[in-house]
């Protein structure tokens, strides 16, 4: 390798590659935990020791070059392997004490997995959980993070899944608004009675439509992204939610619709990094959490 033809460092370059992703200098500076000037000066240096400008500034915003376009790929193949080198050494770490960062559903975060966390203090107190509540499917090939509770199987070929169990899910509503707007009968009643949206009603819709739910976005007078809003808006009368059994159970004056219907049922998938499943501590929260999840279910 010709040493001497390498004149920059690889903070320099992470500096450029968090600049792109994140979309300007300060938010890649709030990624990296860095102060914007500092960061700026990094991009700069690497832009000095390469020869070429990489960002064309117009105003607040910045914009690749043709020379930073060019380099991109390059970069980023070379962030991809600084995600390999650290998976890989902390693969190689058999301590049983750091950080955990564990991705899951706000709903879930907040109302099924605190409980795991505290089974998890008893078995292993020095391990560090941080908990991502994300409805996205989270990168877990560039860590961040390093579990992840899903209902849908990742595809990636590095990653390794657990299918821990079936789920079960109920239409709910709080007593009072089933008293003002009646009980439903069968499914044709639900058409007239409000439900809480989610993030894509479309879908939703078109998921209700296929269990015998006809519903039109009139019906979704309200709704929100995250499932803890939606849920304290089914408790506060507004409509009809979904909720997952475990969680309505946990929940004083929730009444269930249809009770008679039967469940909704839907995968959890653990999932995890191949190379971070031989690591001592993410070994100890996943097999945890597969337990407490499968007990859940």
């Amino acid at each position: 390798m010709n040493w001497s033809a390498i004149s920059y460092d690889w903070n320099q370059v992470r500096a450029f590659l968090a600049t792109v992703e994140e979309g300007s200098l300060s938010a890649a500076a709030r990624a990296l935990g860095l102060t914007q000037p500092t960061l700026g000066r990094q991009v700069t240096a690497l832009e000095d020791a390469l020869g070429v400008t990489l960002f064309e500034r117009a105003g607040r915003s910045l914009q690749l070059t043709r020379a930073g376009r060019d380099l991109l790929d390059h970069v980023r193949a070379m962030g991809d392997a600084a995600s390999r080198i650290s998976l890989a050494a902390s693969g190689q770490s058999q301590a049983v004490e750091g950080q955990v960062r564990v991705t899951a559903s706000d709903a879930m975060s907040a109302y099924i997995l605190p409980e795991a966390l505290l089974r998890l203090r008893e078995v292993a107190p020095l391990i560090e959980i941080e908990i991502i509540a994300a409805d996205d499917i989270r990168d877990l090939l560039r860590r961040e993070a390093d579990i992840a509770i899903r209902h849908v199987r990742p595809e990636q070929p590095d990653l390794i899944a657990r299918l821990v169990g079936m789920m079960k899910g109920r239409f709910y509503a709080a007593p009072a608004y089933l008293d003002r707007r009646g009980r439903p009968a069968d499914r044709a009643d639900l058409a007239g009675h409000d439900w809480i949206g989610l993030s894509d009603n479309a879908r939703y819709r078109a998921f209700l439509a296929g269990i015998g739910i006809e519903l039109t976005e009139r019906n979704f007078r309200c709704g929100s992204s995250s499932g803890i809003v939606a849920w304290e808006m089914a408790q506060a009368g507004l409509g009809i939610a979904v909720m997952s059994e475990a969680v309505a159970a946990k929940t004083p004056g929730i009444e269930p619709v249809l009770p008679e219907m039967d469940p909704i049922e839907f995968p959890v998938w653990l999932t995890t990094h191949r190379e971070l499943h031989t690591s001592r501590r993410i070994r100890i929260v996943f097999d945890l959490l597969a337990e407490f999840l499968a007990e859940a279910a």
